[in-house]
């Protein structure tokens, strides 16, 4: 669409029916936060009105079951969220990518030099440099766009920011340059090969594949190359319940080698059972033969294995539980969930300030709030970042507000589930 079109049809509402498939009542909302988009794009790219430009939409996810269990090949629970980052694009026909972000420097790459700069590790540039240079792997011919991004994803929340923003460079990519033909999957791998080569941060695909795909999905990660996918239809509402995230505000700065400690330790016990991850292990092996794994391989690496083949076999229960509308039994597996990345997994505190540790706290809070009504646990990576909470819709108003009491004004969320993907919303 031309630019001063789509900016006018965004002003006067006529788009509004366009983005209910995905925003739902929330659209006229949407279209509001659109018009800003593009209006702060138009100030930071200026050219004419007759330009071609295009609206973009990816979703943060949350994590209902399998915490830490896809970079293992195990099962992963997901679900795309009602958050999300959304981006004004418009092709420069140069080979120069420049995307900027609110309150964020430009990033730039040339289309020419793909290649892993080690100094951009950490960097939302190397996401994007990454994902290019996967699609040219792939044999796609690439040209240049300049985007405004803003984002409703929380950073460094357990949402997925960094995950929502790769799925959406790759789907702008696809969608300009590649006739859509790149698989929600195919987008998904292009997005963790970005993470994991140039921005240097490993993780397994989860993330990526449920902000690609939308909906609560189920995923088999035996095979990498073509996951298992098991879509899953949830309704939390119609019971009684409300999803939430609770933020700690604590920083995701400097915990790379914590994540990047529990794969290593994982990987440890996998080769110890002759595998290069322990979703390719035999469970009784592992328990026959656990005083030679310990000697091996130290109590927390084993404590790490075990909460990995106990979380593995609970993603299956959780999923039928869901489909059966038992949610009473959907709850429980949560909190068994929780407690075992508590207690085995280790990925609620780092330890290193014995003065910080505001995910401990507020799972403390939530458990007294909640009772046995309800359930929490970590949420994504751990150590920082979010607590997740399911929550009786009569006790929602006190949750909120006690765990607010907590945490600071604005750190209780209530997500809804968002049934589409990364999608282009208006082209």
């Amino acid at each position: 669409m031309k630019r001063g079109q789509l900016l006018t049809q965004l002003a006067d509402g006529s788009l509004i029916p366009d983005l209910a498939p995905v925003y739902g009542s929330d659209a006229p909302a949407a279209a509001a936060r659109l018009l800003e988009l593009t209006e702060e794009f138009a100030g930071t790219f200026p050219c004419g009105g007759d330009t071609r430009t295009l609206l973009f939409s990816a979703p943060g996810r949350t994590e209902l079951g399998g915490n830490h269990t896809d970079h293992q090949h195990g099962h992963g629970l997901a679900a795309s969220v009602d958050l999300d980052t959304i981006a004004c694009v418009c092709p420069n026909d140069t080979s120069v990518i420049r995307i900027k972000s609110r309150h964020h420097r430009m990033a730039e790459i040339d289309l020419n030099d793909l290649a892993v700069h080690p100094e951009e590790a950490d960097r939302s540039v190397s996401l994007l440099r990454g994902v290019a240079a996967r699609f040219r792997q792939l044999g796609y011919a690439l040209g240049g766009f300049d985007a405004y991004t803003t984002t409703r994803v929380l950073r460094g929340g357990g949402l997925s920011s960094s995950a929502a923003f790769e799925v959406l460079v790759a789907t702008i990519l696809n969608h300009l340059f590649c006739g859509d033909a790149l698989t929600a999957t195919e987008i998904a791998q292009a997005a963790q090969y970005a993470e994991n080569v140039y921005f240097g941060k490993p993780c397994g695909l989860l993330d990526q594949l449920a902000c690609a795909t939308g909906g609560v999905l189920a995923v088999d990660f035996r095979n990498l190359d073509r996951p298992r996918i098991r879509r899953v239809q949830v309704d939390l509402a119609s019971q009684g319940y409300a999803m939430c995230i609770v933020d700690t505000r604590a920083s995701h700065s400097d915990l790379t080698a914590d994540y990047a400690a529990i794969i290593q330790e994982m990987r440890a016990v996998a080769a110890c059972l002759d595998c290069e991850v322990l979703g390719q292990a035999d469970a009784a092996r592992f328990r026959r033969e656990l005083p030679r794994i310990r000697a091996l391989c130290g109590d927390r690496a084993v404590l790490r294995a075990h909460h990995f083949f106990t979380e593995d076999a609970r993603v299956s229960r959780q999923c039928d539980a869901l489909e059966a509308g038992d949610l009473p039994l959907f709850l429980e597996l949560v909190r068994q969930s929780g407690l075992s990345s508590y207690m085995y997994l280790q990925n609620v505190s780092t330890y290193r300030d014995s003065r910080c540790q505001p995910m401990a706290l507020l799972l403390a809070l939530a458990e007294d709030l909640l009772g046995n009504r309800g359930a929490c646990r970590v949420h994504g990576g751990g150590f920082a970042g979010t607590i997740q909470a399911f929550v009786p819709l009569d006790l929602l108003p006190a949750f909120t507000a006690e765990m607010e009491a907590a945490a600071g004004p604005g750190t209780c969320y209530t997500l809804r589930i968002r049934s589409s993907g990364s999608v282009p919303l208006i082209d």
